[in-house]
């Protein structure tokens, strides 16, 4: 029977038992020749969106049947300004954000330029004075529209702002019935629209709001390239308010599989008749920006710049918006592709997106695969997209890929394969198994073409952290034991590995520091005893500092432990903590630790603070101290602390003065501090922001 026939019975109210539990499609095969189409008619896209949207539906609704969650997977990021101060005058080396490629710049909540610090605390701008160190002071602030999250300093002092703010559109029904938006309504989790403000910053204490552009979706990530910022946005559709995604209560219903089913059926059929009345309006909303006048002017949907996958992923709308600061009288150009944003990379001339392979429904014999959509972004006013290809596996991080100056896109992979699970038979999901490789792809007539991989290695495994330097390669994989291994690309299409060691722990960030060293951090844990068990109460955070002059045999050649069992620091997971200053041979991490053993009140026991390190590749990783908030943190240290305002230590900013004298900056929500390195828990001077308010 099939399943037009059981919609029509469903409607007629005799489903019988010949529809039940079946499915009406089973889970799309991975296409392994990716292929982008742009749409020709506003018309096309509106009935490709429809399409989609109802197969979805019907989708979610199916997993009812076997009691699956809807989002069952495979499994397993010289000149004198006008407030007085002389650039000229400034350090004679400072760091600046820690950013994967040269050239490329990322958006953080921190930037700094050596004489100036901006950051971004809650929903307000603050602008400091930070040279000389001794009298930094904060010099001005400005209140930024929504939930600030990230930002860019460019070198004609323009401070680009991205914040998600929230939109309500005329046609939702609450809205036609006079609900306003209120509390967490409005917050963060349900904001709708990425705002980009741009901040005039040439005079410091008077910050001025130049241009402000409205672009739907949620922000995702970013890159700047000169003149050019480019947005990667993540945007749902706009179901109809009259679409359900569960049948209505009723006594009974989910004992009885027979109305269950002709319950689903039902509701299949009117909400598919809810989804094709909706116009293309309703489920794209318009763009706007802020014009000369100060009008907001609605910016309009070009329908042939969206484009369509012949791959299944997740319901959505991934945009490349590009905002050319040299030119902001004109609207940004966008790029679209209906299907979901997964991690971007960028090089100086293309920019990739990636976004996994979506098993609606998990079954024995599937496997991850990672599809790749290559933008050129060369033009500084568009994304213009050139290929599309794949991948097995899924990728743990935007350092899983790399393009080299002979543009060959590399690729570190997780491959997990679902597979029948012997012992329990009963499992329908079945079991995880996993391998691990390097796959190196080529621009072909449109496509992404694997012209070369490795030998699949560490079964059992997944990956932690990878690193792509020139032609060669860093992957740390991990179960109990850390192998690091080394990876010659230097021929493209035989990428093969050369080195393995194996240490305990694991690594989760990569930095290459010289053409002979890398330096690592992550977590060090003791070798498995005799059962096979790990003692996690001897976990340490850990740096490492590996020589990798012979190739093959990679040497762990320095390790320096930090703090208890409970510490750790967001440089293990965000690379833009991680602040190494070459110049200088140092290492600054923000770090968290809490002692259980202290008897006083709990903020005393707890620890936030900027550690630096020395590193040298001779006689290794000397600690020099920490410079701690603490006191900052103690004063804000009641239940007003949110995910949003939190006055823990989370970055630094390193300079040398021309004297050769050295300084770290702790940096968080609370304010900024400075000290110099010879005494580095004496504070010289201290800005504090505002307490940000928990919002309702």
């Amino acid at each position: 029977m099939n399943w037009k026939h059981c919609i029509g019975l469903a409607l007629a109210g005799t489903l019988g038992a010949g529809c039940q539990g079946s499915r009406p499609e089973g889970p799309e095969p991975i296409q392994n020749r990716l292929t982008l189409q742009n749409f020709q008619s506003c018309q096309e896209l509106e009935q490709y969106i429809e399409d989609t949207a109802v197969r979805k539906m019907r989708q979610t609704l199916d997993s009812y049947y076997n009691g699956l969650d809807r989002h069952a997977g495979v499994g397993a990021g010289p000149e004198s300004s006008a407030d007085g101060s002389n650039r000229s005058s400034g350090p004679a080396a400072y760091t600046t954000t820690n950013t994967q490629v040269a050239g490329v710049d990322e958006a953080d909540f921190v930037k700094n330029d050596g004489t100036r610090i901006f950051v971004l605390s809650g929903g307000t701008l603050y602008a400091a004075r930070s040279w000389p160190p001794e009298n930094m002071a904060l010099v001005s602030k400005l209140k930024i529209e929504g939930y600030p999250s990230q930002m860019y300093l460019d070198d004609k002092n323009r401070v680009v702002v991205f914040s998600s703010v929230y939109t309500e559109y005329p046609w939702y029904e609450d809205a036609k019935a006079g609900r306003p938006c209120l509390g967490w309504d409005c917050g963060y989790y349900a904001s709708n629209t990425t705002k980009v403000t741009v901040v005039d910053v040439s005079n410091l204490a008077a910050p001025k709001v130049t241009d402000e552009y409205y672009l739907p979706g949620h922000y995702v990530n970013s890159r700047r390239i000169g003149s050019s910022v480019r947005l990667v946005l993540s945007d749902h559709f706009r179901w109809p308010a009259k679409v359900r995604f569960y049948p209505e209560y009723a006594p009974g219903l989910w004992e009885d599989k027979n109305r269950l089913a002709a319950a689903l059926e039902e509701l299949k059929a009117n909400n598919e008749v809810v989804i094709r009345g909706q116009t293309l309006e309703q489920w794209l909303p318009r763009s706007r920006y802020r014009n000369a006048r100060g009008e907001l002017v609605e910016i309009p949907y070009n329908c042939s710049d969206f484009a369509r996958s012949n791959a299944p992923v997740e319901l959505g709308l991934l945009t490349i918006a590009t905002v050319n600061l040299d030119r902001l009288a004109a609207a940004p150009s966008r790029t679209s592709i209906v299907g979901e944003a997964g991690e971007i990379y960028a090089s100086t001339k293309n920019l990739y997106v990636a976004n996994r392979h979506w098993w609606w429904w998990p079954e024995p014999g599937q496997k991850d695969y990672t599809y790749l959509h290559k933008f050129d972004i060369t033009d500084p006013d568009r994304a213009v997209y050139v290929a599309s290809g794949g991948v097995d596996g899924h990728i743990v991080d935007q350092f899983s890929m790399d393009e080299n100056s002979a543009g060959y896109f590399r690729v570190a992979t997780t491959i997990a394969t679902r597979v029948p699970d012997e012992r329990n038979p009963q499992n329908r999901w079945g079991r995880i198994e996993t391998v691990n490789r390097i796959s190196v792809l080529r621009e072909d007539g449109g496509q992404l073409v694997v012209v070369g991989r490795t030998e699949d290695l560490a079964k059992g495994e997944r990956i932690f952290s990878a690193r792509f330097v020139e032609d060669k390669a860093y992957v740390v994989t991990f179960r109990n034991i850390d192998p690091f291994f080394t990876f010659d690309l230097s021929d493209p299409r035989n990428p093969r590995q050369v080195g393995e060691l194996k240490i305990p722990g694991f690594s989760t960030y990569i930095h290459p520091i010289d053409k002979n060293h890398v330096l690592t951090i992550g977590t060090y844990l003791p070798e498995p005893d005799a059962m096979g068990q790990v003692d996690w109460r001897q976990r340490r955070l850990q740096l490492s500092l590996f020589d990798v002059s012979d190739f093959a045999r990679p040497v762990q050649k320095f390790t320096h432990v930090v703090g208890t069992a409970h510490g750790w620091s967001e440089a293990q997971y965000e690379h833009k903590a991680f602040n190494y200053f070459p110049a200088r041979k140092l290492l600054a991490i923000p770090f968290w630790d809490y002692n259980f053993r202290c008897d006083r009140d709990y903020w005393s026991c707890f620890t936030s603070d900027v550690r630096v390190f020395r590193i040298d590749t001779t006689t290794g990783i000397q600690g020099l101290g920490a410079l701690s908030m603490k006191d900052v943190y103690q004063v804000h240290n009641d239940r007003e602390w949110t995910w949003y305002w939190t006055p823990y230590v989370r970055r630094s900013v390193m300079a040398s003065s021309r004297e050769g004298q050295d300084y770290v900056y702790a940096i968080s929500d609370a304010g900024v501090r400075v000290a110099n390195l010879e005494r580095i828990a004496t504070p010289l001077s201290t800005v504090l922001f505002e307490k940000e308010k928990a919002r309702q």
